[in-house]
């Protein structure tokens, strides 16, 4: 059981990855810096995109509207993080 609980905080630390990666590179383009007319760049934000909207999808449901600021990642971060820390609180019980 602790390998399942070990290999659940791995997916987590890798979505926690993804994001952060997805909200840089929002910014990235929000900043000109990258732009979306590049195709490897277009590939790589498509991709994130499919990846991450089902997390964001619920959120974005329940927060109210910001305008451009979109909080859902905020929040999904705070979820993994908070989900992180209950099973390492409750580990104890699956050893």
């Amino acid at each position: 059981m602790l390998s399942l609980l070990q290999i659940l905080l791995l997916i987590l630390d890798i979505v926690w990855f993804i994001i952060i990666v997805q909200v840089i590179m929002s910014w990235l383009i929000s900043f000109q810096v990258l732009n979306l007319y590049q195709p490897l760049v277009r590939q790589i934000w498509d991709g994130l995109n499919r990846l991450l909207e089902p997390l964001y999808a619920p959120v974005r449901r329940i927060l109210p509207q910001t305008g451009s600021f979109d909080l859902a990642p905020l929040v999904v971060l705070i979820a993994i993080y908070a989900i992180r820390i209950i099973i390492a609180n409750n580990i104890y019980l699956f050893v």
